[in-house]
């Protein structure tokens, strides 16, 4: 484990099905299956039958499966991946700290807001862990992808 694994945020990269492309590897795998058996002809002839009519939705269906293939994300945000203008990453470059647990402001900062959509609050469970015990004992526990509470 390496503290680059460890996002500004909080969250934990090593675990992300973005940056590990788990998603991104079935939804590859799943296009090229459909593709080799022609899916789109039976989706087709399906959609006709009204029993299976949600098989009017299949190029939806597959292009959303593309862009699952786009979600991979080879680098963290501290070996210069994610996005370059980034709020937190800013601000924590800017303050000189190594993530926002070291800033006093982190469980009311309206920057960490927009990842509870996604995430809930498991950014902010990750920064208190990391904040109480540090970063070497955080990489021995529990790490919080998706947290309701």
């Amino acid at each position: 484990m390496s503290k680059n694994d460890i996002a500004y945020c909080g969250l934990y990269c090593a675990e992300c099905p973005n940056h590990t492309g788990v998603i991104a590897d079935l939804a590859r795998d799943l296009r090229k299956e459909l593709r080799n058996y022609k899916f789109d002809k039976t989706a087709e002839m399906l959609s006709k039958i009204s029993f299976f009519k949600d098989f009017e939705k299949y190029d939806d269906c597959y292009t959303v499966l593309g862009a699952m293939v786009k979600m991979r994300c080879g680098k963290t945000c501290r070996d210069g991946g994610g996005n370059p203008s980034c709020k937190i990453k800013r601000c924590v470059i800017k303050h000189k700290i190594e993530g926002c647990w070291e800033c006093t402001e982190f469980e009311n900062c309206d920057k960490l807001n927009f990842l509870c959509g996604n995430h809930g609050v498991a950014h902010i469970k990750n920064l208190r862990i990391i904040k109480k015990n540090g970063i070497e004992e955080f990489e021995k526990g529990e790490k919080f992808w998706y947290k309701t509470k």
